[in-house]
Parts: C-alpha cells; sequence; structure tokens
C-alpha cells in the first residue's frame, strides 16, 4: 500500500520578476518530473513486500497467509535469509474430496544460501526425492530448494504443472550455479543428512565448534561443506573447505594442523580436516580418499559450412550498406528541407554567393 506522499515548494521571496517572467523564490510545479521519482523509491518496497504464494495453485485456492517465526536467526541472517511465508491451500471440493496442503517458504540472497538451509532443515530420517536436485521426503511431506527458494510442503502435493506456474511468478528468483563443494564429501559411509554448508563463523560454531573461525578464515572468501561419516568406534565429523586459490589453501592448512587433535589434508585449494576423531585409522583413510581434480572448460567454436558463413558476411556487408544509404538519404532531405525553410522565413538565402558585377555594362 502507498503511502501519499506531499511535497510542498519553499515559500516564495519578494522580488522583481525576472526575463522569464518567473519569481525568483518560486518553484513551478513539475508533476512529470515527480512521478519518475516517486516510482523509483517506491518499486525496490513494491517487490520486497510482494507475496511469495499465489492467490491459487492449480485447482487449490490460498488462505490468508501466516508469518513464519525464525529460531535461529543468527545462522539464517548468515544464511542470506530476505523473507518467509506460510499459507494454507485446499481446492473447493466439499467432503471427502475436499484436498488440502501447508506451504512454507524461505526466500535467501542466492542459491548457495538456499542449499545451506536446505541441508539444515531437511530432517535425519528423510529420504531422497527424485523430482528436483535438492529434495528429501518427510514423514508429512517435501522439502526442497529451488533456486534461491526453500519451500516445504506437508499433505497433499500438487502436481508438477500446477508447480511450474507457481516458480514462474516466484518474486526476486535467483538460479545460479551451486558450489562444486556439495559433491566434495565422499559418499562412502556419510551419515545420510548430516551434511551441512559452511557460510561464516555463525554456522562453523553450530556445526564445529572444535575449528576457530579465524583458523577458518571466511574473511579470505572460504566456504565450507561438513559431513559425518559412521566408524566402528563412533562418529567422526569431516569439514572441507574451499579456497580462491591453492596458496590460500596452503597457508590455512599450515593454521589448521595448529588445532590439537587435528588431522589435515590439502589437495589443490581444498583443506580437509577433523579433529579428535574417534578412530585415527578411519580419518586417515577418508582423508585419503579426498582429491582435488581441476576441470578444464574451452569453449571452441563449432565447424560450419565456410560457403554459408562467406554468404552470411555477404549478407550483413550488404544490409550495412542499405542502412548507410538510407541514413545518408534521410540527412540529406533533411538538411535540404531546413535550407528551404530558413530561406522562406528569411526572405533571402545567408549563405548566397556574392557576385561583383565589374565590367559588366550597363
Amino acid at each position: 500500500m502507498l503511502a501519499a506522499i506531499s511535497i510542498k515548494a519553499p515559500p516564495a521571496t519578494p522580488s522583481t520578476a525576472g526575463p522569464t517572467g518567473l519569481d525568483a523564490g518560486r518553484v513551478p510545479a513539475c508533476p512529470g518530473a515527480i512521478l519518475p521519482l516517486l516510482f523509483l523509491l517506491t518499486a525496490p518496497m513494491l517487490l520486497a513486500q510482494a507475496p511469495i504464494f499465489p492467490d491459487q495453485i492449480g485447482p487449490y485456492q490460498k488462505s490468508a497467509p501466516r508469518t513464519v517465526s525464525v529460531a535461529d536467526r543468527a545462522l539464517y541472517e548468515e544464511y542470506g535469509l530476505e523473507s518467509t511465508e506460510s499459507a494454507e491451500y485446499a481446492t473447493a471440493d466439499a467432503g471427502p474430496a475436499k484436498k488440502r496442503f501447508s506451504a512454507t517458504a524461505w526466500r535467501l540472497h542466492d542459491s548457495t544460501g538456499a542449499m545451506a538451509l536446505f541441508q539444515f532443515r531437511r530432517p535425519a530420517g528423510a529420504t531422497a526425492a527424485d523430482f528436483a536436485r535438492l529434495a528429501v521426503r518427510t514423514s508429512d511431506g517435501v522439502v526442497f530448494a529451488y533456486g534461491n527458494y526453500v519451500l516445504q510442503i506437508t499433505g497433499g502435493l500438487p502436481e508438477q504443472a500446477d508447480l511450474a506456474g507457481f516458480y514462474n511468478q516466484l518474486p526476486k528468483f535467483e538460479n545460479s550455479p551451486l558450489p562444486a563443494l556439495i559433491d566434495a564429501l565422499p559418499p562412502e559411509a556419510l551419515v545420510p543428512n548430516s551434511g551441512r554448508y559452511l557460510l561464516g563463523p555463525v554456522s562453523l560454531q553450530r556445526f564445529e565448534p572444535g575449528i576457530p573461525p579465524s583458523t577458518a578464515a571466511f574473511r579470505l572468501g572460504a566456504e565450507g561443506q561438513l559431513g559425518k561419516y559412521g566408524t566402528g568406534k563412533g562418529e567422526l565429523t569431516l569439514s572441507i573447505f574451499a579456497y580462491p586459490t591453492p596458496a590460500m589453501a596452503r597457508d590455512q592448512a599450515l593454521e589448521f594442523q595448529k588445532i590439537v587433535g587435528a588431522m589435515v589434508k590439502r589437495t589443490g585449494p581444498l583443506v580437509a580436516v577433523t579433529v579428535n576423531p574417534p578412530d585415527a585409522d578411519a580419518a586417515e583413510r577418508l582423508l585419503g580418499r579426498i582429491n582435488y581434480q581441476a576441470q578444464v572448460t574451452v569453449n571452441e567454436k563449432v565447424p560450419g559450412s565456410e560457403l554459408r558463413s562467406f554468404s552470411r558476411d555477404i549478407v550483413s556487408m550488404i544490409l550495412l550498406a542499405g542502412i548507410v544509404i538510407v541514413f545518408c538519404v534521410m540527412a540529406g532531405l533533411f538538411y535540404g528541407g531546413f535550407r528551404v525553410l530558413r530561406r522562406k522565413v528569411s526572405n533571402r538565402d545567408p549563405q548566397a554567393m556574392i557576385v561583383l558585377d565589374i565590367g559588366r555594362s550597363k
């Protein structure tokens, strides 16, 4: 809802009118300039307050939306939480045919934050679902990430065609590629749903308090992926940190080695560390399975027909020549018309040649 904005001109001071007939202290009305300014000021607020859930998803109608409480505010803010919303949906059918579901959404700043929140919110007993890359089925519904959104649906799951229309209208949607660390944890003996993404000191202290934030050095642009592994002597926590360059990783590996009871391995820009593992041999084998492999992608031009390429170049040159010719004709017509109009107005040609009749007989 927009609030009315009243703009008052400053009081006029006594003065004589200038050459234009306007008083010096008078501010002329300029609605044409004010309206674009008001639009620029209010557009971001309207976009930020836009509801996440539409009034209808397929055959389901939305009831009044509800606010969502955030228990761990510091962690959610580190992940980049921007907005939350919850709503109830139901079909218009009566009796047993009536279908319902509840939906809750969290909008993050980017898809990396959404991935981190998805890992945090998925229950320990959830099973993998195949309708999205980051999706699990719970005892009463599903939890999944879509771009920079994390969605939780309980009750009946709408059809994918109905959800596709909902995806297309999501406000402030962002779908950047996920970080490579999501696949860095070795899958063997990994405890299901134990992965946690580390984006800063808050998440590090929540999930691996044995590593000081200054040692992880998130200020250098580091991110981390944590997972728990089952061993015969207990659970082992493995953290993998990624740094912008191998040199940074080498320097930080020396800092990780200063932690009492830490086992550290560096490979490329990655540093893997486990603190006080219950089984040192299992930890050594686990660290040995972590190896960085650089992937270089070279964009090459797809080979095509040389004759087709030559004909395309000829057509482009002809089009360019046509555009230049049309521009020249238009410029000539404009200049000629201007000259004719100016001559009719002034009754003389200001650039006419001056002729001296010297030697002409009278």
